[in-house]
């Protein structure tokens, strides 16, 4: 096996180099039967809701990988978060790893794909970070349907509601990164053609019916949510919603598939459920509600991860996703790296990789705020340190004895990239030390029954440290409009940079003495929280300058290179 190891370099090859069990031994391990499965090929299949046991939920164990601040590349939470799995099934547990679907935009832009890393991946790698079960795409077609029924009806002679075009806040989606469809203007051509009017496009995971299918919890639920959806107002100034257009059984309909958790594998043969794909710095970051049910119904561990550093996807799990799923974390997961810690502490790009205890002690200031932070929700965190070949056992050493010197912090070096679960069995020991620490401890850190600007303020003091929360005129009047639809009960859901505690990517470490603005508001009625916009956000990417996808290729025997 060593020989192999050190013969394969991309994650690619590696995920080839595996040789995959079918997908209904992979689901006899949860004890489903074939009977339940529908299957897609021989190593993917949907699994019925039916399965989900909510008795069980409170009885298994849930444990959220989230990370500090990440540098560009990201710290590795879904590696981390595979190798937990294989190491937790390693030592003997009953596990499983609940994450997220990749989006192709990413995947053919800079980013890469979502399935793991190393010799700690699921699989079959090609097929997860391409069109995988086709959710992705029944998500786009339903909000697509959506915005063709708003654009049908503003043209309609004879069933017009009086929709005023310029209100209308619903965009198209696509499931690419494709920076010339964020402003466009539509309805171009004669009288048939549709009424122009400006719009856009969003990239598939940033739509709110992604954000519904996380967030719902059967059938009925889905379409209820799909009806909540806020459109815009009458030229009367009365709001319309998705259900006046009669849209949610159609949507419900082309969902009907994806709303099903996908049941794959890892490299080491263990169970995997992939499900749904929100990103973290503008929608929730999670996987779905159900499949983390799921998950927990099938396992005694049910291992997961929550998008960006834990000022954002943990904040949103905690406070949103655990709110509406009536989930309670048993442990916290925190990925570090030495070279995050480098980079908070005043390392460049290209000195990442070197060796600098000096910077590692400065830089330790952004792990310290989100070991406090995890703390907040009443849960003691285990740092995991993602291991890479040119860490210092000197800069481990440090990091390990600082940790434990902040209330016996454990610090645990994971070598899931190199070693798979033998990489991480000592990782797994201490998450099964700190479930029994902290089991039923969890506690939110807002009552959604405040008011909006309490629960803004209460996130952006107690896990950002900021001083203060400003409001730009456009923020002041979307609160009026949230205040007269009725939505101030809704939590929070903060669309900010991943790249910084505030709201300005250059400030890292842990910044002091700092404000964030607030320009705008979102409002995700369908998905139950509101979006307040610190910063300029993108919801529709743009390539680099050389993207992935020009490093890709298939041959005549369907063997893909390039993908990563």
């Amino acid at each position: 096996m060593t020989e192999i190891k050190s013969a394969l370099n991309s994650d690619l090859e590696i995920a080839q180099s595996n040789i995959m069990q079918p997908v209904k031994d992979i689901a006899a391990k949860l004890n489903i039967s074939e009977d339940d499965l529908e299957l897609y090929g021989k190593y993917k299949a949907k699994i019925p809701l039916k399965l989900i046991d909510e008795s069980r939920l409170q009885k298994s164990n849930l444990v959220l990988v989230s990370a500090m601040t990440p540098t560009p590349a990201g710290e590795g939470k879904t590696t981390v978060s595979i190798g937990l799995n294989e190491g937790l099934n390693k030592i003997g547990k009953n596990a499983v790893v609940v994450l997220r679907e990749p989006s192709l935009g990413p995947v053919f832009g800079i980013k890469g794909g979502a399935a793991g890393g190393g010799w700690s991946q699921v699989v079959p790698m090609e097929d997860i970070n391409l069109h995988f079960t086709g959710d992705f795409g029944a998500i786009e077609k339903a909000n697509n349907l959506l915005a063709a029924l708003i654009d049908n009806n503003i043209q309609s002679k004879t069933r017009n509601l009086g929709i005023d075009p310029r209100t209308v806040i619903w965009k198209r989606v696509m499931d690419m990164n494709d920076r010339s469809l964020r402003h466009i203007v539509e309805g171009l051509g004669g009288t048939s053609d549709g009424v122009p009017r400006e719009s856009g496009f969003n990239i598939t995971a940033a739509s709110e019916v992604m954000a519904i299918l996380c967030m719902c919890n059967d059938i009925e639920d889905l379409k209820e949510k799909l009806g909540n959806i806020f459109i815009g107002f009458t030229h009367n100034k009365e709001p319309i919603y998705a259900r006046d257009l009669n849209a949610q059984g159609a949507m419900a309909v082309l969902l009907k598939d994806a709303i099903k958790p996908n049941l794959v594998q890892t490299l080491e043969g263990n169970p995997a459920i992939i499900h749904g794909g929100p990103f973290a710095n503008i929608a929730q970051g999670t996987n779905t509600i159900l499949a983390t049910k799921m998950g927990l119904s099938l396992a005694d561990y049910a291992v997961t991860e929550a998008g960006f550093g834990a000022d954002l996807g943990a904040e949103k799990f905690m406070d949103i996703k655990c709110g509406y799923g009536n989930l309670k974390p048993s442990a916290v997961v925190l990925v570090a790296t030495i070279r995050a810690l480098r980079h908070h502490g005043g390392a460049k790009a290209d000195e990442y990789m070197t060796p600098s205890l000096e910077r590692v002690k400065k830089g330790f200031e952004n792990l310290e705020k989100h070991i406090e932070n995890i703390g907040k929700f009443g849960l003691k965190p285990v740092v995991a340190i993602n291991y890479f070949p040119n860490d210092s056992e000197e800069e481990i050493s440090w990091v390990q004895a600082k940790c434990k010197g902040l209330g016996g912090i454990e610090a645990v070096v994971s070598k899931g990239w190199a070693d798979g679960g033998n990489g991480t069995t000592d990782l797994a020991q201490a998450v099964v030390r700190s479930v029994d620490e902290n089991k039923d401890k969890f506690k939110p850190l807002y009552d959604w029954n405040l008011s909006v600007e309490a629960k803004i303020e209460t996130i952006a003091k107690e896990i950002y440290g900021a001083r203060s929360v400003q409001y730009a005129s456009k923020a002041l009047y979307d609160l009026r409009s949230i205040e007269k639809l009725g939505l101030s009960h809704l939590p929070i859901c903060m669309a900010k940079t991943q790249k910084s505690f505030s709201d300005n990517p250059n400030l890292l470490g842990r910044p002091t003495d700092f404000d964030v603005t607030v320009r705008e508001f979102e409002i995700a009625a369908g998905a139950g929280f509101l979006i307040p916009i610190l910063g300029k956000m993108m919801r529709m990417p743009g390539l680099p300058e050389v993207p992935a996808s020009e490093g890709m290729d298939i041959d005549n025997n369907g063997v893909i290179t390039g993908l990563s």
